[in-house]
Formats: structure tokens, C-alpha cells, sequence
């Protein structure tokens, strides 16, 4: 079973910063990539990050710059680190993860809040 917890959401101000995690009950090594999406409000969820199992990374370019993936296997945990934010980065940020066999499957955590304001 394929459970993913985020956390480290929160208020912050313009200009600050966050981290988020991403924890999983098992390995994260079986997943081929492992990512971040968001989702405004009244707006569709969007693609922000992701990490592959190489250690390959890729960035949404509304973020890039600005935030970082990573992953720590040992932890089987998944990381973002979000600087400089601004008020559109408000959305609840999921974590994602992605296995690739015969077709596709992902998988999704609850959701954190993140909200950037003055």
C-alpha cells in the first residue's frame, strides 16, 4: 500500500521560505520519479517539480530558480524547498509519486496549505 504524507505547509510572508516534505511507509526507491504539484483555488491542479530515481530533477518554469527537489532514500522522504515565494504560490501543494510497468501509476498524498501573504 502506498501511503504519502506531506507536511511543513504554513503561512509565510513574500520573500520567505518553506520546506515540505514527503514521507512514504515504504520504499521510495520502487517509484521511477517522485514529484510536487499545486493546486489554487479555482484553478487546475499544475505540475511544480520532480525527482527521478537517477537523481534527474526538472522545475515548472514559474518556480524554477526559486524552489528545490530532493530526495533522502534512506528516509524514504521527498523534499521542496521553496524560496523567495510570492503570493501565487498560495495552493495546496501535493506530493506525487509515479511507477512505471506495464502502464502508468501514480500516487498522491493528502495535501499541504501553503499560503503566502503579507
Amino acid at each position: 500500500q502506498v501511503q504519502l504524507v506531506e507536511s511543513g505547509g504554513g503561512l509565510v510572508q513574500p520573500g520567505g521560505s518553506l520546506r515540505l516534505s514527503c514521507a512514504h511507509s515504504g520504499s521510495i526507491s520502487n517509484f521511477n520519479a517522485m514529484g510536487w504539484y499545486r493546486q489554487a483555488p479555482g484553478k487546475e491542479r499544475e505540475w511544480v517539480a520532480r525527482i527521478f530515481s537517477t537523481g534527474g530533477t526538472n522545475y515548472a518554469d514559474s518556480v524554477k530558480g526559486r524552489f528545490t527537489i530532493s530526495r533522502d532514500n534512506a528516509k524514504n522522504t521527498v523534499y521542496l524547498q521553496m524560496n523567495s515565494l510570492k503570493p501565487e504560490d498560495t495552493a495546496v501543494y501535493y506530493c506525487n509519486a509515479m511507477r512505471i510497468g506495464v502502464g502508468v501509476m501514480q500516487y498522491w498524498g493528502q495535501g499541504t496549505q501553503v499560503t503566502v501573504s503579507s
